[in-house]
């Protein structure tokens, strides 16, 4: 019981850590002049991505028995999420608040921001697994320093093409400002972000260890909490923020927030263990991976080119996930 009590708490101080974060990544936006296309590709996706990020580079430094796969599987795990569940949920939040958001179900995003995402997570998640499961080992490195120096191409073309810059009249009021300024001062918008960022980083982390003692006192598989559960709660982040954004109508936030955090995921991790591992990608991670680019070629196909939300694809993201989920469940 008391297990479950603190799984339900780590969950509300993520919740609350996703608000305040959100506020203050949009008044960050705001004053560096950004498009909203580029605060939620970059600002907010890199933010949230740290928490699933750090496990596996820590993991492969620290060299302890077994920690290269622990840092394998949460590398390719982290943009399967992203690109199945998070989608799913996000299409399923714009169904719930259709009727709150002035487009309803229409997707009102930086189009621009939106195909260079995919397109990238596409390309670099796909030639990740391809070296995973048929390139030589001697090809591991020259690909990780390409891996490296495409994410800074992918920053640089996104700040220069990031969308309109959010007007400071839609931005709600920043939650640590108390004086009457039609701005808030840049220090304290740097330092609710920090605030929001370890709330959601601590959360996270109280999550994933609750989640594991609730799950050996009901008897749940530990092969399905490592390759699904434990990464699952280290993705709460995208998935509560863009949730929020999405119920705002601010597409190009809330997309950006995941596609982007997709970019960041499928580069510099797996950049990481490209160098750093041997890469040798096992049939889960080879499934997961798969799963991952079918997720991100259909929300290329629905969201880019329908322009809009629709229930069918949301079904199918779901199913991805779930699927993945019945077959571990099924190979434990």
């Amino acid at each position: 019981m008391g297990n479950a009590i603190l799984l339900l708490a780590s969950f509300a101080i993520i919740l609350a850590g996703a608000l305040v974060f959100t506020n203050a990544v949009e008044w960050l936006g705001h004053r560096l002049d950004l498009g909203e296309g580029a605060t939620g590709s970059i600002l907010a996706a890199v933010g949230t991505a740290m928490p699933e990020t750090l496990i596996p580079i820590v993991a492969i430094i620290g060299g302890a028995e077994g920690a290269e796969d622990v840092a394998v599987g949460a590398i390719i795990g982290a943009p399967f999420l992203l690109a199945t569940l998070a989608m799913a949920l996000v299409g399923l939040s714009a169904f719930i608040f259709q009727r709150r958001r002035d487009q309803g179900l229409a997707l009102k995003a930086d189009i621009e921001t939106l195909d260079r995402d995919l397109a990238f997570f596409l390309a670099f998640f796909g030639i990740g697994l391809l070296a995973g499961a048929l390139l030589p080992d001697a090809v591991h490195v020259p690909l990780a320093i390409v891996f490296l120096a495409a994410y800074f191409v992918y920053v640089r073309a996104t700040l220069r093409g990031g969308g309109e810059v959010q007007q400071a009249e839609t931005i709600g009021r920043l939650y640590m400002d108390r004086s009457d300024a039609s701005q808030p001062p840049f220090k304290l918008i740097l330092i609710q972000l920090g605030v929001g960022l370890a709330a959601i980083v601590g959360g996270a982390h109280m999550f994933v260890e609750e989640l594991i003692h609730f799950a050996e006192d009901i008897g749940i598989d530990a092969l399905v909490l490592s390759l699904i559960l434990a990464p699952l709660a280290t993705e709460l982040p995208e998935k509560v923020n863009s949730f929020f954004w999405v119920r705002e109508g601010k597409d190009s936030l809330a997309l950006g927030n995941i596609t982007g955090a997709m970019v960041f995921q499928s580069t510099i991790p797996v950049a990481f263990g490209l160098a750093l591992t041997s890469w040798d990608l096992d049939r889960f991670a080879l499934v997961s991976g798969c799963l991952g680019l079918a997720g991100g070629a259909l929300a290329y196909l629905t969201l880019r080119n329908r322009g809009r939300f629709e229930l069918i694809p949301v079904i199918v993201w779901g199913c991805l996930f779930g699927g993945f989920l019945a077959y571990v469940t099924a190979s434990g």
